[in-house]
């Protein structure tokens, strides 16, 4: 089996991200292990109406039945695979990023199994990409944010763009998810570049369940 990505869900608002890369990576192939905090279930709920009291179940409904596979860690599980460096990834990709997550990856706190698999990819010098969603932003979210990106880490804020000509609330997500995958070194086809045909005829998926 190929190396898989790992991807983590945090309580930023924005979890429609993290969910649509997963499925995207899962349906092109792809091998994730996903850690997912406690407020990443609850933002999970509250915007995408999952079932945070099975999550199991959550998961398999969402992600289930795709050429790649899925492997879920609890994120207290601090002994889970993805916490040693010997476990070989291609990368991590946190998807939304709360404030509090990425703070305590810029100070090695390592207080879950999501902090301390960011630390893994820092330490083994792994590729680590940072999808921040907040605003407005302080100046210790900004510190903590060019401290890390001075290590290496990708930043990938969650600023979509338009124009391509997005005329759904889909097509706006595909956006950055696409960005996303273009920093993971990975095809897609799911928003129409600069240079390309008018987007507006192009094929966009937004009723798509993949």
């Amino acid at each position: 089996m190929n190396k898989p990505w790992v991807i983590g869900i945090t309580g930023a608002s924005g979890a429609i991200y993290g969910v649509r890369l997963c499925q995207h990576l899962l349906s092109a192939g792809e091998h994730i292990h996903l850690l997912i905090t406690d407020a990443g279930w609850r933002v999970l709920k509250e915007e995408l109406g999952w079932d945070a009291a099975r999550r199991l179940e959550s998961l398999e409904a969402n992600f289930g039945g795709r050429m790649g596979t899925y492997k879920y860690h609890a994120i207290q599980d601090i002994g889970g695979a993805t916490a040693s460096g010997s476990f070989r990834t291609k990368g991590m990709v946190i998807m939304p990023c709360s404030m509090g997550t990425l703070s305590g990856i810029a100070h090695g706190a390592s207080d879950n199994l999501l902090e301390r698999t960011a630390d893994v990819m820092l330490k083994e010098g792994r590729p680590l990409l940072i999808v921040p969603r907040e605003t407005p932003l302080h100046a210790i979210h900004l510190e903590n944010m060019l401290k890390l990106a001075n290590m290496g880490v990708r930043m990938i804020p969650a600023m979509p763009a338009f124009y391509h000509g997005p005329q759904t609330i889909d097509q706006l997500v595909d956006f950055l998810v696409g960005k996303v995958l273009d920093c993971m070194g990975l095809d897609h086809e799911l928003y129409r570049r600069w240079g390309e045909a008018d987007g507006r005829d192009a094929k966009y998926r937004s009723d798509r369940t993949d």
